[in-house]
C-alpha cells in the first residue's frame, strides 16, 4: 500500500495559489496580496510569502516595485521554453538510468499503468500527474542529486499542467508512447538519451 504523500503548509499554500492562476481566479497583470491569501487560509503571511517566492522563482508572478506581487502576462513562448533545457536534461539523465532501468523498471511500470487508465477516462489531471511522475523516476534512477535538483527547479508539473490547460492541444494517448519508453530502457537501447529528448520536445506547445 502507496505511503501517502504529506504536503508542507508552504506547498499546499503554493498549490491554492497555483490552482488560483490556472483557473483564472487571479488574472494576468492581477495584483496577489499576501495579507489576504493568509486571512483566506488561516495562516501565518511567512508561508504564504515563501509559497510566492517560489512562484516567482517559476517565473509564473513576479515582484513590481511600489506595486506588490503580479501575476505574469504569460505567452505560449514562455510555456514553450522549458522543454529544450528539460529535454537536454533528461536526456543525460536516460543514459545515466539506463543501466539501472534495464534491470529494474519497477519504479517506471505503475505511472504506465496509471497513464493507461488515465486515457481511457480522459481525465486530464491524472495523465499531467502520472506523466510527471514517470519522468521524475527516471531522472531519479539517474543517482544524480545535481541532475535531479535542476530538473525539479524547473517546475515540470507546474508548467505541464499550463501547456495541457491554457493551450487546450488535441487530445492524446500518453501511455503507449511512455510503455515505449519503458521497453526502449528494457532492451537497452542504445539511442535511449535521444529517444527520451525527443519524446520530450514532442509535447511542447505548438506556435
Amino acid at each position: 500500500m502507496a505511503t501517502p504523500v504529506v504536503h508542507s503548509l508552504r506547498e499546499q499554500i503554493r498549490e491554492h495559489i497555483l490552482e488560483g492562476i490556472i483557473s483564472g481566479r487571479w488574472q494576468p497583470g492581477e495584483r496577489i496580496v499576501e495579507r489576504r491569501i493568509a486571512a483566506e487560509l488561516a495562516v501565518s503571511q511567512t508561508p504564504v510569502r515563501e509559497a510566492l517566492r517560489e512562484l516567482e522563482s517559476l517565473r509564473l508572478i513576479e515582484s513590481v516595485p511600489n506595486k506588490g506581487v503580479r501575476v505574469r502576462g504569460l505567452t505560449a513562448t514562455d510555456l514553450k521554453e522549458s522543454y529544450p533545457v528539460r529535454a537536454g536534461l533528461e536526456r543525460v539523465a536516460a543514459e545515466l538510468a539506463a543501466p539501472a532501468l534495464a534491470e529494474d523498471d519497477s519504479a517506471l511500470r505503475p505511472e504506465v499503468a496509471a497513464l493507461y487508465a488515465a486515457d481511457r477516462s480522459g481525465d486530464g489531471e491524472a495523465q499531467v500527474r502520472h506523466t510527471v511522475a514517470f519522468h521524475r523516476e527516471i531522472v531519479r534512477a539517474a543517482g544524480n542529486a545535481v541532475l535531479l535538483h535542476t530538473w525539479e527547479s524547473l517546475g515540470i508539473e507546474v508548467w505541464t499542467t499550463l501547456s495541457i490547460r491554457w493551450l487546450s492541444p488535441e487530445p492524446r494517448s500518453y501511455a503507449e508512447d511512455h510503455a515505449e519508453i519503458v521497453e526502449a530502457f528494457k532492451r537497452r537501447d542504445p539511442e535511449i538519451g535521444e529517444l527520451l529528448k525527443t519524446h520530450v520536445l514532442s509535447c511542447a506547445p505548438r506556435i
